[in-house]
């Protein structure tokens, strides 16, 4: 029997099948031995506090909520998914940890994606450019650690408890890129 180490539920549509429901469904999976453990994704705190209270009721934890979180998406520090996270033992997983490139410093006002990514507002002219100061304090802490401002956007979400960033690599660059966040610490973070 083939087993997946963590089953996620992503964007559930709660008018279609409940949180209890839901639940109930993968702590069978679990006790069947097909998932080592249960996540959900863009879970809201009251949400996520729901499904970890269904779990519990069958001896499950839940593992994990995977939410967009990083230095120019910080909804999870005051919409209460960081605080309910740590609260309940729940590693949060941070998806668009570099803002699918942003923060990695390889755009500016003159240096847009050119794939799919140019469409997205995200990526307008103002956004890019607000994020530039970002950027630029990533290169400065870098500079003195040695290593790229993603890394340094990536260590910063390592240095929170609780904090996984998933980030994603197109190449072997990328991949040692961001496996440099590893290499130092980001001193005194806060949240």
């Amino acid at each position: 029997m083939q087993r997946v180490d963590l089953y996620q539920l992503h964007w559930a549509d709660f008018e279609e099948v409940s949180i209890d429901d839901a639940m109930s469904a993968f702590a069978e999976i679990v006790h069947a031995g097909q998932a080592s453990a249960v996540g959900v994704s863009n879970f809201r705190a009251a949400e996520m506090r729901q499904a970890h209270a269904a779990l519990a009721e069958r001896g499950v934890p839940l593992a994990s909520n995977q939410v967009h979180y990083s230095l120019l998406h910080r909804s999870p520090e005051v919409d209460g998914v960081l605080d309910a996270c740590r609260e309940l033992n729940v590693t949060l997983l941070s998806y668009s940890p570099l803002e699918q490139g942003l923060l990695t410093g390889k755009y500016d006002a003159a240096v847009v994606p050119i794939d799919g990514r140019a469409e997205a507002a995200w990526f307008s002219a103002g956004n890019v450019s607000a994020a530039q100061a970002v950027v630029g304090a990533l290169r400065a802490i870098g500079e003195r650690y040695g290593a790229e401002p993603g890394a340094v956007a990536l260590a910063w979400l390592l240095a929170k408890p609780g904090v996984v960033p998933l980030a994603g690599a197109k190449n072997a660059w990328h991949a040692q890129e961001n496996a440099g966040s590893s290499g130092f610490r980001v001193g005194s973070v806060t949240g």
